[in-house]
């Protein structure tokens, strides 16, 4: 009776410690390389203007376009991907908020970030109190541009109107 227990214990055991090892790596919610984001601020249309863009090669949009013509809302999702030589690329999201939950509107890249090479520390809303109810954003990306300097301050803001400015912070 004792040799059965231990040996049924063991099947169980090696059984389970193969399906535990196996599902963590099949399971990636975020690839490795996106290395901080933050949702934050509101956006709204009447379902006609258009989404977020800089440059015409640089938006990815990705809505549903049988949507269009009624009223979106959002709100928006700032992020830094790190690249292979160990900078890192800031890219803005418009999230629509649909019946069927989030939906990503469109996804542009920062090129003022890019074109500095940063290695991002950090991201940082304005707040931590969630999505506001006023339309805009204001985002604080911290980055170097040598590895061995002490981080500056990049603030991201969009308006009411839907412009977006990226300048060095000053304190």
């Amino acid at each position: 009776m004792a040799m059965r227990r231990i040996l049924m214990t063991s099947l169980l055991l090696a059984g389970w410690s193969a399906t535990a090892e196996a599902a963590p790596l099949q399971d990636a919610l975020l690839p490795a390389s996106v290395i901080f984001a933050t949702s934050t601020g509101y956006w709204e249309d009447d379902g006609n203007a258009p989404d977020v863009e800089r440059a015409p090669t640089g938006a990815e949009s990705v809505a549903n376009p049988e949507e269009e013509g009624t009223q979106r809302h959002g709100y928006y999702k700032l992020f830094a991907v790190r690249q292979p030589d160990r900078t890192s690329k800031v890219y803005l999201q418009q999230i629509a908020q649909t019946e069927t939950g989030p939906a990503i509107a469109s996804t542009i890249e920062l090129q003022e970030f890019s074109d500095l090479k940063p290695y991002v520390t950090d991201i940082r809303p304005e707040n931590s109190n969630g999505i506001i109810k006023q339309p805009g954003l204001f985002a604080t990306v911290y980055l170097k541009t040598d590895p061995a300097a002490e981080p500056d301050g990049w603030t991201v803001l969009i308006d009411e109107f839907g412009d977006i400015t990226v300048e060095k912070a000053t304190n």
